[in-house]
């Protein structure tokens, strides 16, 4: 007994100089870190970040995270005075092992760990219940430091499980057996050294990459498991250019799985949706199906009514529905009964009247605003619609398509997906839309009089992305305000102008593509001394600016490193034709121009005959997104364009000067 007594006493001196020990070495780590001037941009400097994963036989994931960061300024002490921690209960814990605050003079101070507080996460449009721990620090100064070790199991994404209560079942991902992880190597921070290690069953085969960089990599069996480590040091915040491609598209990220790949994922999604009857009708479903397509000519205009019911109908609404969240899609008939859900319920909802009206549907999963890796680590943050045609299959959005002409939104172009289908897939990538099919178009015709008056009128058409743009500014205001809000928009142009009429076709009807009309009369709109007058042409400055998706583009970088994008492919065409008085002339005639590249064409033309002046401008953009070795061309074309709308002319009487 004594013995025993003895060999306790000897491990809990150990304990405690193995804890000195540590502490010491984070003093000593602290002592020799860089400060705020080796960062000037920095509010925080991590010293390290250490991530330790254990990945059991039925895929769950033990994970120890370690973080020590440094204060480099008043700004970052306000940043690190609390610490968040997010998860979903339904299928993930997050426990705070450990935290300590070590301070610039080398003492060291224990966070009070009692005083972390556990609740429900604010929500917006969302409400699934997620909540969120918040870790007290304290008050910090420049040169402290908080070092912090946590403890989380489990997966992000609630999942269907019939035995919730059974530990190892509510923690493990989705795909029985099969883990996978996405690693970002970068952060809004500097990071002096980040390292992830994982270990895992030696029957599991695990693929990996390393994208947009490289890091040292280790690989070694120990006992029965792999482990795999991978370190990169000096990582610094990826600087960022305006409309860019995202972050995650270009900064260093490491990709795990051990899924075989993409076609075992797409039988997984098909099976677990069609065991769990996600798509089954009932008697309201069928006859509310009738009811919509009744009529149709084809079957082209049953899926395109049955989309638009779902989208109009089906509002955006993310409630805690219990078992289904994550992958598995809510039943049509919950959906039908409540009329709100989020993206995989609306598309459930169209999968299952499709399938009422008797079409052969499924789901399939994308990821909107980033890429998917080749590597099958699931990178889904969306979930649209299939429908099988002669054609092959279709995709459908309804939940992006509401007062939209189109089935599937076009914002969506050069986007990745996977379907759910019974035979399986591998992973496709949307086809870019050609830029015809999202048409916006200026006609404008007038006359100017010798008193500088000019009289004339304007017509707007847009169709594909450019209608809905068009849509949107009148469908989210009052039917009451509408045209008060297209006077706004005319006269925040030409405050002087007095609008003689306007018409315009009813957003809220998508059989046609939108049009405005409006005919005006603007005083003093070019000035005259003596043989000559100074103006601008009608198409300088045209109302909805916005909705030409290269606008508002920043034109200062002569060359960007990474890919951008614009909302869509899109065409722009300007028709004017301008009467002058008799015996006016343009001054100048070579403003003619063109620029052109493998995805982008710009021109524009300056003609006159007698008293006609004619402007004619079009510029097609082939793409959404653009590789950084076109912007150039791109940007060349912008200027060019705004060059000419903010060129003053000047008209000669009886003839060029």
């Amino acid at each position: 007994m004594k013995r025993l007594s003895l060999l306790m006493a000897a491990l809990l001196l150990f304990s405690l100089v193995l804890s000195a020990q540590e502490t010491q070495d984070l003093v000593k780590a602290l002592q020799g870190s860089p400060d705020s001037k080796a960062y000037p941009n920095a509010q925080t400097l991590i010293l390290w970040e250490k991530s330790d994963v254990e990945v059991r036989e039925s895929g769950l994931s033990l994970v120890t995270r370690e973080s020590f960061t440094k204060v480099l300024t008043d700004q970052g002490a306000q940043e690190l005075k609390a610490l968040l921690y997010g998860y979903d209960p339904l299928s993930a814990f997050v426990e705070v092992k450990e935290a300590q605050i070590v301070r610039k003079s080398g003492t060291v101070e224990k966070v009070d760990l009692s005083r972390l507080a556990d609740y429900i996460a604010p929500a917006r449009m969302i409400y699934w219940n997620a909540r969120e721990k918040i870790l007290p620090i304290g008050r910090l100064e420049p040169g402290d430091a908080v070092w912090v070790k946590s403890f989380q199991k489990g997966f992000t994404y609630a999942l269907l499980r019939q035995d919730n209560d059974l530990d190892e079942a509510r923690y493990a991902p989705p795909m029985k057996g099969h883990f996978y992880d996405i690693v970002p190597f970068y952060g809004p921070v500097p990071i002096l050294r980040k390292s992830y290690r994982i270990s895992l069953p030696s029957t599991k085969l695990l693929q990996y990459q390393f994208y947009n960089g490289e890091a040292e990599v280790s690989v070694r069996r120990e006992g029965d498991k792999m482990v795999y480590l991978w370190e990169k040091k000096n990582l610094l915040p990826y600087p960022l250019e305006a409309a860019m491609v995202d972050l995650s598209d270009v900064a260093p990220k490491l990709l795990l799985s051990t899924s075989p790949d993409w076609k075992a994922k797409s039988l997984w999604f098909h099976k677990v949706n069609e065991d769990f009857g996600s798509f089954e009708a009932d008697d309201n479903i069928r006859a509310k199906v009738s009811e919509i397509i009744k009529g149709s000519k084809d079957d082209s205009e049953k899926i395109s009514r049955l989309t638009h019911w779902v989208a109009e109908n089906i509002r955006y609404s993310g409630l805690n529905m219990g078992t289904g969240e994550g992958y598995t899609l809510h039943k049509g008939t919950m959906i039908f009964r409540d009329r709100s859900g989020v993206c995989k319920d609306k598309a459930g909802m169209l999968i299952t009247m499709l399938r009422a009206a008797g079409f052969e549907s499924y789901p399939a999963m994308t990821m909107a605003g980033s890429r998917i890796e080749t590597v099958p680590a699931d990178q889904f943050n969306h979930c649209v619609t299939l429908v099988k045609t002669a054609k092959g299959y279709q995709l459908l959005d309804p939940t992006w398509v509401p007062g939209v002409r189109e089935l599937w939104s076009s914002a969506e172009q050069q986007q990745e997906y996977l379907m759910g289908v019974p035979e399986g897939a591998d992973l496709a990538t949307t086809p870019v839309s050609p830029a015809e099919n999202h048409y916006l178009r200026f006609k404008v015709r007038s006359r100017l009089l010798p008193d500088g008056t000019l009289q004339g009128a304007l017509s707007i058409e847009g169709e594909g992305q450019s209608d809905s743009s068009l849509r949107r500014f009148l469908s989210r205001g009052l039917r009451l305000n509408w045209r008060n809000g297209l006077e706004s928009q005319l006269l925040s142009l030409y405050p002087s102008m007095k609008i003689l009429s306007i018409s315009y076709q009813d957003p809220e009807d998508i059989s046609l593509p939108i049009r405005f009309r409006l005919e005006f009369s603007i005083p003093d709109y070019a000035q005259f001394q003596e043989k000559r007058a100074f103006l601008k042409p009608f198409s300088s400055q045209l109302p909805f600016s916005g909705a030409f998706n290269a606008e508002r583009f920043n034109l200062g970088p002569e060359i960007r490193k990474y890919p951008f994008k614009v909302r869509s492919s899109q065409l722009l065409e300007v028709d004017e034709e301008m009467e002058l008085p008799q015996g006016y002339t343009l001054e100048e005639r070579s403003r003619d121009g063109k620029v052109e590249s493998a995805n982008l064409r710009f021109s524009q033309s300056f003609s006159q005959k007698g008293k006609l002046l004619k402007i004619a401008k079009s510029y097609r953009l082939g793409l959404r997104i653009w590789p950084s070795e076109e912007w150039p061309s791109f940007r060349k074309a912008l200027q060019e364009y705004k060059k000419a709308n903010e060129t003053l002319w000047i008209l000669n009487k009886g003839g060029r000067s």
